[in-house]
Protein backbone atom coordinates (compact mmCIF):
# COMPACT_ATOMS: atom_id res chain seq x y z
CA UNK A 1 0.00 0.00 0.00
CA UNK A 2 1.44 3.35 -1.11
CA UNK A 3 0.49 6.24 1.14
CA UNK A 4 0.01 8.83 -1.61
CA UNK A 5 0.16 8.58 -5.40
CA UNK A 6 0.55 11.94 -7.14
CA UNK A 7 -0.20 12.05 -10.86
CA UNK A 8 1.70 14.82 -12.60
CA UNK A 9 5.35 15.71 -12.12
CA UNK A 10 5.14 19.46 -12.63
CA UNK A 11 5.80 22.07 -9.93
CA UNK A 12 2.54 21.37 -8.07
CA UNK A 13 3.14 17.63 -7.88
CA UNK A 14 6.79 17.93 -6.91
CA UNK A 15 6.09 20.58 -4.28
CA UNK A 16 3.40 18.36 -2.80
CA UNK A 17 5.66 15.30 -2.80
CA UNK A 18 8.31 17.20 -0.86
CA UNK A 19 5.78 18.54 1.64
CA UNK A 20 4.31 15.10 2.31
CA UNK A 21 7.71 13.58 2.94
CA UNK A 22 8.75 16.51 5.14
CA UNK A 23 5.66 15.93 7.25
CA UNK A 24 6.41 12.26 7.78
CA UNK A 25 4.38 10.48 5.08
CA UNK A 26 6.37 7.31 4.46
CA UNK A 27 5.73 6.30 0.86
CA UNK A 28 5.02 9.00 -1.73
CA UNK A 29 5.01 8.14 -5.44
CA UNK A 30 4.90 10.67 -8.30
CA UNK A 31 3.72 9.38 -11.67
CA UNK A 32 4.64 11.51 -14.70
CA UNK A 33 3.33 10.64 -18.16
CA UNK A 34 6.27 12.15 -20.04
CA UNK A 35 9.46 10.09 -20.15
CA UNK A 36 11.70 13.17 -19.93
CA UNK A 37 11.29 16.57 -18.27
CA UNK A 38 9.97 19.29 -20.59
CA UNK A 39 12.68 21.51 -22.05
CA UNK A 40 10.41 24.34 -23.16
CA UNK A 41 9.72 27.32 -20.93
CA UNK A 42 6.07 27.98 -20.14
CA UNK A 43 6.35 30.00 -16.94
CA UNK A 44 9.09 32.55 -16.41
CA UNK A 45 9.08 33.45 -12.74
CA UNK A 46 7.99 33.24 -9.13
CA UNK A 47 5.93 35.77 -7.22
CA UNK A 48 6.35 36.95 -3.64
CA UNK A 49 4.25 34.31 -1.88
CA UNK A 50 5.96 31.44 -3.70
CA UNK A 51 9.34 32.97 -2.86
CA UNK A 52 8.28 33.10 0.80
CA UNK A 53 7.19 29.45 0.65
CA UNK A 54 10.61 28.45 -0.67
CA UNK A 55 12.28 30.48 2.08
CA UNK A 56 10.14 28.78 4.73
CA UNK A 57 11.40 25.42 3.50
CA UNK A 58 15.06 26.41 3.11
CA UNK A 59 15.00 26.18 -0.69
CA UNK A 60 15.28 29.81 -1.67
CA UNK A 61 19.06 29.96 -2.04
CA UNK A 62 18.94 27.20 -4.67
CA UNK A 63 16.43 29.20 -6.70
CA UNK A 64 18.24 32.51 -6.29
CA UNK A 65 21.39 30.87 -7.67
CA UNK A 66 19.59 30.08 -10.93
CA UNK A 67 17.28 33.06 -11.19
CA UNK A 68 17.34 36.84 -11.50
CA UNK A 69 15.65 39.32 -9.19
CA UNK A 70 13.45 41.88 -10.95
CA UNK A 71 11.88 44.97 -9.36
CA UNK A 72 8.35 44.39 -8.10
CA UNK A 73 6.64 47.17 -9.99
CA UNK A 74 2.96 47.26 -10.82
CA UNK A 75 2.25 44.92 -13.73
CA UNK A 76 -1.49 44.40 -13.63
CA UNK A 77 -2.54 43.98 -17.29
CA UNK A 78 0.94 45.14 -18.27
CA UNK A 79 0.48 48.58 -16.69
CA UNK A 80 3.96 49.47 -15.44
CA UNK A 81 4.01 51.31 -12.13
CA UNK A 82 6.71 51.62 -9.46
CA UNK A 83 6.58 49.36 -6.47
CA UNK A 84 4.68 50.93 -3.56
CA UNK A 85 6.41 51.62 -0.29
CA UNK A 86 5.85 49.45 2.79
CA UNK A 87 4.86 46.29 0.91
CA UNK A 88 4.22 43.58 3.50
CA UNK A 89 7.08 41.24 2.63
CA UNK A 90 10.79 40.77 3.09
CA UNK A 91 10.98 39.61 -0.54
CA UNK A 92 9.83 42.57 -2.60
CA UNK A 93 10.83 41.29 -6.03
CA UNK A 94 9.87 38.92 -8.83
CA UNK A 95 12.28 36.03 -9.30
CA UNK A 96 12.86 35.40 -13.00
CA UNK A 97 13.58 31.70 -13.42
CA UNK A 98 12.53 29.43 -16.33
CA UNK A 99 10.05 26.70 -15.47
CA UNK A 100 12.39 23.80 -16.37
CA UNK A 101 14.73 25.02 -13.61
CA UNK A 102 11.83 25.31 -11.15
CA UNK A 103 10.64 21.81 -12.06
CA UNK A 104 14.14 20.35 -11.66
CA UNK A 105 14.86 22.02 -8.31
CA UNK A 106 11.53 20.92 -6.82
CA UNK A 107 12.04 17.38 -8.15
CA UNK A 108 15.52 17.26 -6.61
CA UNK A 109 14.08 18.44 -3.28
CA UNK A 110 11.32 15.80 -3.35
CA UNK A 111 13.83 13.08 -4.18
CA UNK A 112 16.23 14.18 -1.45
CA UNK A 113 13.40 13.84 1.05
CA UNK A 114 12.64 10.31 -0.15
CA UNK A 115 9.79 10.64 -2.66
CA UNK A 116 9.84 8.22 -5.61
CA UNK A 117 9.40 9.58 -9.15
CA UNK A 118 8.43 7.32 -12.04
CA UNK A 119 8.46 8.82 -15.52
CA UNK A 120 6.72 7.41 -18.58
CA UNK A 121 3.74 6.30 -16.47
CA UNK A 122 0.25 7.29 -17.62
CA UNK A 123 -2.85 6.94 -15.45
CA UNK A 124 -5.84 5.61 -17.40
CA UNK A 125 -8.25 4.50 -14.68
CA UNK A 126 -9.04 4.67 -10.98
CA UNK A 127 -11.50 3.31 -8.48
CA UNK A 128 -11.79 4.00 -4.78
CA UNK A 129 -13.36 2.50 -1.68
CA UNK A 130 -13.35 3.26 2.03
CA UNK A 131 -9.76 2.05 2.44
CA UNK A 132 -7.95 3.46 -0.56
CA UNK A 133 -7.63 4.09 -4.29
CA UNK A 134 -6.70 1.66 -7.04
CA UNK A 135 -4.90 3.34 -9.95
CA UNK A 136 -4.61 1.63 -13.34
CA UNK A 137 -1.75 2.62 -15.63
CA UNK A 138 -1.52 2.42 -19.42
CA UNK A 139 0.88 -0.54 -19.26
CA UNK A 140 -1.60 -2.55 -17.20
CA UNK A 141 0.08 -1.95 -13.84
CA UNK A 142 -2.26 -1.49 -10.87
CA UNK A 143 -1.24 0.50 -7.82
CA UNK A 144 -2.98 0.72 -4.47
CA UNK A 145 -2.75 3.93 -2.44
CA UNK A 146 -4.43 5.42 0.59
CA UNK A 147 -4.88 8.72 -1.30
CA UNK A 148 -4.39 9.89 -4.88
CA UNK A 149 -3.80 13.51 -5.87
CA UNK A 150 -4.40 14.76 -9.41
CA UNK A 151 -1.77 17.33 -10.31
CA UNK A 152 -2.02 16.43 -13.98
CA UNK A 153 -2.82 19.75 -15.59
CA UNK A 154 -5.75 21.53 -17.19
CA UNK A 155 -6.82 18.45 -19.19
CA UNK A 156 -6.61 16.37 -16.02
CA UNK A 157 -7.33 12.67 -16.48
CA UNK A 158 -8.00 12.37 -12.75
CA UNK A 159 -10.65 15.09 -12.81
CA UNK A 160 -12.36 13.49 -15.81
CA UNK A 161 -12.31 10.02 -14.28
CA UNK A 162 -13.90 11.42 -11.13
CA UNK A 163 -16.62 13.15 -13.15
CA UNK A 164 -15.96 16.45 -11.38
CA UNK A 165 -17.57 19.39 -13.15
CA UNK A 166 -15.25 22.02 -14.62
CA UNK A 167 -17.54 24.99 -15.25
CA UNK A 168 -16.38 28.30 -16.68
CA UNK A 169 -15.94 30.02 -20.02
CA UNK A 170 -14.28 28.68 -23.17
CA UNK A 171 -11.55 30.59 -24.97
CA UNK A 172 -12.67 33.60 -26.96
CA UNK A 173 -9.23 34.66 -28.12
CA UNK A 174 -6.05 32.72 -28.66
CA UNK A 175 -2.38 33.60 -28.56
CA UNK A 176 0.61 31.97 -30.24
CA UNK A 177 3.80 31.56 -28.26
CA UNK A 178 7.14 30.00 -29.07
CA UNK A 179 10.90 30.19 -28.76
CA UNK A 180 12.95 30.93 -31.87
CA UNK A 181 15.89 32.89 -33.16
CA UNK A 182 15.30 36.45 -34.37
CA UNK A 183 17.38 38.03 -37.14
CA UNK A 184 16.14 41.58 -36.51
CA UNK A 185 18.55 43.86 -34.65
CA UNK A 186 17.75 44.79 -31.06
CA UNK A 187 17.01 48.35 -32.20
CA UNK A 188 14.55 47.19 -34.88
CA UNK A 189 12.92 44.77 -32.48
CA UNK A 190 12.45 47.48 -29.83
CA UNK A 191 10.97 49.88 -32.38
CA UNK A 192 8.53 47.30 -33.72
CA UNK A 193 7.41 46.28 -30.24
CA UNK A 194 6.88 49.88 -29.15
CA UNK A 195 4.70 50.57 -32.17
CA UNK A 196 2.62 47.38 -32.10
CA UNK A 197 2.06 47.46 -28.34
CA UNK A 198 0.43 50.85 -28.60
CA UNK A 199 -2.72 48.93 -29.57
CA UNK A 200 -1.99 45.21 -29.23
CA UNK A 201 -0.70 44.16 -25.84
CA UNK A 202 -0.63 40.41 -26.59
CA UNK A 203 2.47 40.95 -28.70
CA UNK A 204 6.10 40.80 -27.70
CA UNK A 205 9.55 39.30 -28.11
CA UNK A 206 12.05 38.94 -25.31
CA UNK A 207 15.44 37.21 -25.12
CA UNK A 208 15.49 34.04 -23.03
CA UNK A 209 18.98 32.70 -23.78
CA UNK A 210 21.77 33.17 -26.31
CA UNK A 211 20.20 34.14 -29.62
CA UNK A 212 16.78 32.73 -28.71
CA UNK A 213 13.69 34.88 -28.06
CA UNK A 214 10.26 34.10 -26.66
CA UNK A 215 7.81 35.50 -29.20
CA UNK A 216 4.09 36.10 -28.55
CA UNK A 217 1.52 37.18 -31.11
CA UNK A 218 -2.31 37.05 -31.34
CA UNK A 219 -3.65 34.08 -33.32
CA UNK A 220 -6.00 34.30 -36.28
CA UNK A 221 -8.83 32.67 -34.34
CA UNK A 222 -9.45 29.90 -31.81
CA UNK A 223 -8.27 26.44 -32.85
CA UNK A 224 -10.62 23.50 -32.48
CA UNK A 225 -7.81 21.48 -30.88
CA UNK A 226 -5.26 23.53 -28.98
CA UNK A 227 -3.17 20.46 -28.28
CA UNK A 228 -2.03 20.76 -31.91
CA UNK A 229 0.74 23.39 -32.01
CA UNK A 230 0.72 26.10 -34.67
CA UNK A 231 2.91 25.75 -37.72
CA UNK A 232 5.90 28.02 -38.11
CA UNK A 233 4.31 29.46 -41.27
CA UNK A 234 1.24 30.38 -39.22
CA UNK A 235 3.48 32.08 -36.68
CA UNK A 236 5.31 34.12 -39.32
CA UNK A 237 2.04 35.06 -41.01
CA UNK A 238 0.62 36.47 -37.78
CA UNK A 239 3.82 38.41 -37.11
CA UNK A 240 3.59 40.03 -40.53
CA UNK A 241 -0.10 40.81 -39.97
CA UNK A 242 0.49 42.68 -36.70
CA UNK A 243 4.03 44.02 -37.12
CA UNK A 244 4.40 44.31 -40.86
CA UNK A 245 7.48 42.09 -40.62
CA UNK A 246 8.25 38.60 -39.38
CA UNK A 247 11.40 39.96 -37.67
CA UNK A 248 13.47 37.38 -39.55
CA UNK A 249 12.44 34.63 -37.14
CA UNK A 250 13.96 31.22 -37.81
CA UNK A 251 15.04 27.97 -36.14
CA UNK A 252 12.01 27.50 -33.83
CA UNK A 253 12.70 25.51 -30.66
CA UNK A 254 9.04 24.96 -29.82
CA UNK A 255 5.65 26.44 -30.68
CA UNK A 256 2.38 26.42 -28.76
CA UNK A 257 -0.91 28.20 -28.41
CA UNK A 258 -2.95 29.22 -25.40
CA UNK A 259 -6.42 30.63 -24.94
CA UNK A 260 -8.21 32.70 -22.32
CA UNK A 261 -10.51 29.97 -20.99
CA UNK A 262 -11.32 30.22 -17.29
CA UNK A 263 -12.60 27.11 -15.53
CA UNK A 264 -12.58 25.77 -11.99
CA UNK A 265 -13.34 22.35 -10.55
CA UNK A 266 -16.60 22.24 -8.63
CA UNK A 267 -14.90 20.38 -5.81
CA UNK A 268 -11.27 19.72 -4.94
CA UNK A 269 -11.95 16.51 -3.00
CA UNK A 270 -13.89 13.39 -3.90
CA UNK A 271 -13.37 10.84 -1.14
CA UNK A 272 -9.72 9.82 -1.19
CA UNK A 273 -8.90 11.67 -4.41
CA UNK A 274 -8.02 15.37 -4.51
CA UNK A 275 -7.11 17.90 -7.20
CA UNK A 276 -4.43 20.59 -7.16
CA UNK A 277 -2.82 23.04 -9.55
CA UNK A 278 -4.11 23.31 -13.12
CA UNK A 279 -6.16 20.14 -12.62
CA UNK A 280 -8.34 22.24 -10.31
CA UNK A 281 -8.32 25.56 -12.19
CA UNK A 282 -7.26 27.07 -15.51
CA UNK A 283 -7.06 30.73 -16.50
CA UNK A 284 -5.14 33.01 -18.87
CA UNK A 285 -1.45 33.45 -18.04
CA UNK A 286 -1.79 37.20 -17.48
CA UNK A 287 0.18 38.19 -14.42
CA UNK A 288 2.11 34.91 -14.38
CA UNK A 289 -0.02 33.42 -11.60
CA UNK A 290 -0.67 29.82 -12.68
CA UNK A 291 2.51 28.05 -11.60
CA UNK A 292 2.54 30.05 -8.37
CA UNK A 293 -1.06 29.16 -7.60
CA UNK A 294 -0.26 25.46 -7.96
CA UNK A 295 2.77 25.63 -5.67
CA UNK A 296 0.64 27.37 -3.07
CA UNK A 297 -2.12 24.73 -3.42
CA UNK A 298 0.47 22.08 -2.61
CA UNK A 299 1.76 24.07 0.36
CA UNK A 300 -1.76 24.24 1.80
CA UNK A 301 -2.61 20.59 1.14
CA UNK A 302 0.62 18.85 2.16
CA UNK A 303 0.52 19.28 5.92
CA UNK A 304 -3.21 18.62 6.11
CA UNK A 305 -3.06 15.37 4.17
CA UNK A 306 -0.03 14.27 6.19
CA UNK A 307 -1.91 14.88 9.44
CA UNK A 308 -4.84 12.83 8.11
CA UNK A 309 -2.56 9.95 7.14
CA UNK A 310 -0.81 9.98 10.50
CA UNK A 311 -4.10 9.98 12.41
CA UNK A 312 -3.56 13.40 13.93
CA UNK A 313 -5.90 15.56 11.86
CA UNK A 314 -8.72 17.29 13.71
CA UNK A 315 -12.17 16.91 12.17
CA UNK A 316 -12.59 18.82 8.92
CA UNK A 317 -8.90 19.67 8.47
CA UNK A 318 -8.52 17.91 5.12
CA UNK A 319 -11.79 19.39 3.86
CA UNK A 320 -10.45 22.86 4.68
CA UNK A 321 -8.14 22.45 1.69
CA UNK A 322 -11.14 22.99 -0.59
CA UNK A 323 -12.76 25.67 1.56
CA UNK A 324 -9.53 27.68 1.71
CA UNK A 325 -8.08 27.21 -1.75
CA UNK A 326 -11.20 27.22 -3.92
CA UNK A 327 -11.94 30.92 -3.17
CA UNK A 328 -8.30 31.84 -3.78
CA UNK A 329 -8.36 30.32 -7.26
CA UNK A 330 -11.75 31.90 -7.97
CA UNK A 331 -10.19 35.28 -7.21
CA UNK A 332 -7.31 34.56 -9.59
CA UNK A 333 -9.78 33.61 -12.32
CA UNK A 334 -11.55 36.93 -11.78
CA UNK A 335 -8.42 39.06 -11.92
CA UNK A 336 -7.16 37.31 -15.06
CA UNK A 337 -10.55 37.84 -16.71
CA UNK A 338 -10.24 41.53 -15.88
CA UNK A 339 -6.68 41.71 -17.19
CA UNK A 340 -7.63 40.03 -20.47
CA UNK A 341 -10.40 42.58 -20.92
CA UNK A 342 -7.89 45.40 -20.37
CA UNK A 343 -5.59 43.89 -23.02
CA UNK A 344 -8.28 43.95 -25.72
CA UNK A 345 -7.70 46.52 -28.50
CA UNK A 346 -11.31 47.76 -28.74
CA UNK A 347 -12.09 51.37 -27.65
CA UNK A 348 -14.17 50.35 -24.60
CA UNK A 349 -11.54 48.18 -22.91
CA UNK A 350 -8.86 50.74 -23.78
CA UNK A 351 -10.87 53.50 -22.09
CA UNK A 352 -11.09 51.36 -18.94
CA UNK A 353 -7.37 50.64 -19.23
CA UNK A 354 -6.53 54.35 -19.32
CA UNK A 355 -8.75 54.98 -16.30
CA UNK A 356 -7.12 52.14 -14.31
CA UNK A 357 -3.67 53.49 -15.23
CA UNK A 358 -4.67 56.78 -13.59
CA UNK A 359 -6.06 55.03 -10.52
CA UNK A 360 -2.87 53.01 -10.11
CA UNK A 361 -1.01 56.26 -9.52
CA UNK A 362 -2.68 56.16 -6.10
CA UNK A 363 -0.33 54.07 -3.98
CA UNK A 364 -3.12 52.16 -2.21
CA UNK A 365 -4.62 51.03 -5.53
CA UNK A 366 -1.22 49.97 -6.83
CA UNK A 367 -0.47 48.08 -3.61
CA UNK A 368 -3.87 46.37 -3.64
CA UNK A 369 -3.33 45.00 -7.15
CA UNK A 370 0.26 43.91 -6.49
CA UNK A 371 -0.77 42.09 -3.32
CA UNK A 372 -3.56 40.35 -5.23
CA UNK A 373 -1.37 39.12 -8.10
CA UNK A 374 1.50 38.07 -5.81
CA UNK A 375 -0.91 36.31 -3.37
CA UNK A 376 0.23 38.09 -0.23
CA UNK A 377 -3.33 39.32 0.31
CA UNK A 378 -4.67 35.78 0.93
CA UNK A 379 -6.53 35.38 4.20
CA UNK A 380 -8.08 32.13 5.43
CA UNK A 381 -10.91 31.78 7.93
CA UNK A 382 -9.12 31.21 11.22
CA UNK A 383 -11.87 32.68 13.38
CA UNK A 384 -12.75 36.11 14.67
CA UNK A 385 -10.27 38.35 16.43
CA UNK A 386 -6.98 40.05 15.64
CA UNK A 387 -6.41 41.45 12.14
CA UNK A 388 -3.49 39.02 11.64
CA UNK A 389 -5.70 35.94 12.00
CA UNK A 390 -5.77 33.91 8.81
CA UNK A 391 -3.06 35.94 7.09
CA UNK A 392 0.38 34.60 6.39
CA UNK A 393 3.06 36.25 8.52
CA UNK A 394 5.92 37.84 6.65
CA UNK A 395 9.47 36.86 7.53
CA UNK A 396 10.47 39.02 10.49
CA UNK A 397 13.85 39.57 12.09
CA UNK A 398 14.18 38.09 15.55
CA UNK A 399 16.84 38.83 18.12
CA UNK A 400 18.31 35.46 17.17
CA UNK A 401 17.88 34.96 13.44
CA UNK A 402 14.81 35.09 11.19
CA UNK A 403 11.30 33.69 11.58
CA UNK A 404 11.35 31.64 8.37
CA UNK A 405 14.58 29.95 9.41
CA UNK A 406 12.64 28.48 12.34
CA UNK A 407 9.94 26.94 10.11
CA UNK A 408 12.03 24.61 7.99
CA UNK A 409 11.08 21.41 9.80
CA UNK A 410 7.48 21.84 8.60
CA UNK A 411 5.92 22.04 12.06
CA UNK A 412 3.62 24.77 13.27
CA UNK A 413 5.30 27.44 15.37
CA UNK A 414 4.50 29.43 18.50
CA UNK A 415 6.49 32.66 18.38
CA UNK A 416 6.44 33.68 22.02
CA UNK A 417 7.38 37.25 22.97
CA UNK A 418 6.09 36.87 26.55
CA UNK A 419 9.43 35.62 27.83
CA UNK A 420 8.31 32.00 27.86
CA UNK A 421 5.09 32.20 29.85
CA UNK A 422 3.27 30.14 27.23
CA UNK A 423 3.57 26.42 26.50
CA UNK A 424 2.74 23.96 23.71
CA UNK A 425 3.32 20.88 25.88
CA UNK A 426 1.28 18.03 24.41
CA UNK A 427 1.75 19.36 20.88
CA UNK A 428 5.51 19.91 20.77
CA UNK A 429 5.94 17.08 18.26
CA UNK A 430 3.80 19.16 15.86
CA UNK A 431 4.45 22.74 17.05
CA UNK A 432 7.79 24.40 17.69
CA UNK A 433 8.11 26.92 20.53
CA UNK A 434 10.42 29.86 19.90
CA UNK A 435 10.91 32.29 22.78
CA UNK A 436 12.31 35.36 21.07
CA UNK A 437 11.33 38.91 20.14
CA UNK A 438 10.98 41.02 17.01
CA UNK A 439 10.73 44.77 16.64
CA UNK A 440 8.53 44.13 13.60
CA UNK A 441 5.79 42.26 15.48
CA UNK A 442 3.64 44.18 17.95
CA UNK A 443 1.77 41.27 19.58
CA UNK A 444 2.66 39.12 22.60
CA UNK A 445 2.60 35.81 20.72
CA UNK A 446 1.42 34.23 17.47
CA UNK A 447 0.62 30.62 16.64
CA UNK A 448 1.48 29.77 13.04
CA UNK A 449 0.20 26.81 11.07
CA UNK A 450 2.78 24.79 9.10
CA UNK A 451 2.00 26.95 6.05
CA UNK A 452 2.84 30.14 7.94
CA UNK A 453 -0.73 31.45 8.36
CA UNK A 454 -1.66 32.89 11.73
CA UNK A 455 -3.99 30.65 13.76
CA UNK A 456 -3.96 32.56 17.06
CA UNK A 457 -2.74 35.83 18.56
CA UNK A 458 -2.57 36.63 22.26
CA UNK A 459 -0.97 35.86 25.62
CA UNK A 460 -3.60 33.74 27.38
CA UNK A 461 -2.56 30.12 27.85
CA UNK A 462 -6.17 28.94 28.10
CA UNK A 463 -7.02 30.53 24.76
CA UNK A 464 -3.95 28.92 23.24
CA UNK A 465 -5.01 25.50 24.56
CA UNK A 466 -8.42 26.01 22.96
CA UNK A 467 -6.90 26.86 19.58
CA UNK A 468 -4.16 24.21 19.31
CA UNK A 469 -6.52 21.22 18.84
CA UNK A 470 -8.38 22.96 16.01
CA UNK A 471 -5.32 22.87 13.75
CA UNK A 472 -3.05 20.22 15.27
CA UNK A 473 -5.37 17.60 16.72
CA UNK A 474 -5.49 16.29 20.29
CA UNK A 475 -2.62 16.59 22.72
CA UNK A 476 -0.32 13.64 23.26
CA UNK A 477 2.18 12.70 25.92
CA UNK A 478 5.05 13.86 23.69
CA UNK A 479 6.94 16.80 25.15
CA UNK A 480 10.21 16.60 23.25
Amino acid sequence: MIDVVITGGGPTGMMLAGELRLHGVRRVLVLEREAEPAAYVRALGLHVRSIEVLDQRGLLERFLAEGTKHPLGGFFAGLAKPSPARLDTAHGYVLGIPQPATDRLLAEHATELGAEIRRGCELVGLTQDDDGVTARLADGTRLRARYLIGCDGGRSTVRKLLGVGFPGEPSRVETLMGEMEVAASPEELAAVMAEVRRTHFRFGAMPVRDGVHRVIVPAEGVAEDRTVPPTFDEFRQQLRKYAGTDLGVHSPCWLSRFGDATRQAERYRTGRVLLAGDAAHIHPPTGGQGLNLGIQDAFNLGWKLAAELRGRAPGGLLDSYHSERHPVAASVLDNTRAQMHLLAPEPGPQAVRRLLAELMDFEEVNRYLIEKVTAIDVRYDCGEGHELLGRRLRDVRLQRGRLYERMRDGRGLLLDQTGGRLSVAGWSDRVGHVVDASEDLDVPAVLLRPDGHVAWVGDDQRELLDRLPRWFGPATGCTG
